[in-house]
């Protein structure tokens, strides 16, 4: 029992791991943040141009009693997945930029050097 506490003491204090649940805290807190952008601001915007409730969950298309599609659940959680997919993008794109250094170009060899080499292969085919 002691050395599994031991190895979990070692597993809990490595970085990665602090790291990654910041990055779920976050997630989670950035979630609600779309969540309320979506509810608040976006479908009553949705709501003037379609004439019907400011909530998306409401608009649903009615064929008949028994057939009844719900889109506006569905544009909802399209709308909030289009919003976190731009922000995670966005991230991504800076940390490339910024934080990610670009592997040094290769440079060209020297001519003399390669046409020393050709003459060594050609030296040795002949021998």
């Amino acid at each position: 029992m002691r050395s599994f506490l031991t190895e979990f003491k070692a597993f809990i204090n490595r970085g990665n791991i602090i790291d990654l649940a910041i990055g779920v805290i976050i997630g989670g807190a950035f979630t609600g943040l779309v969540k309320s952008i979506t509810s608040n601001l976006i479908n009553p915007l949705i709501g003037l141009f379609t004439g019907k409730s400011s909530s998306l969950s409401n608009l649903k298309l009615v064929v008949n009693k028994n057939l009844v599609f719900t889109y506006g659940e569905f544009l909802n959680d399209l709308i909030n997945f289009l919003i976190t997919a731009l922000v995670v993008f966005i991230l991504v794109k800076f940390i490339s930029r910024f934080l990610v250094k670009p592997e040094p170009k290769k440079t060209q060899p020297d001519p003399q050097l390669a046409v020393l080499q050709e003459i060594k292969t050609l030296l040795e085919k002949n021998n």
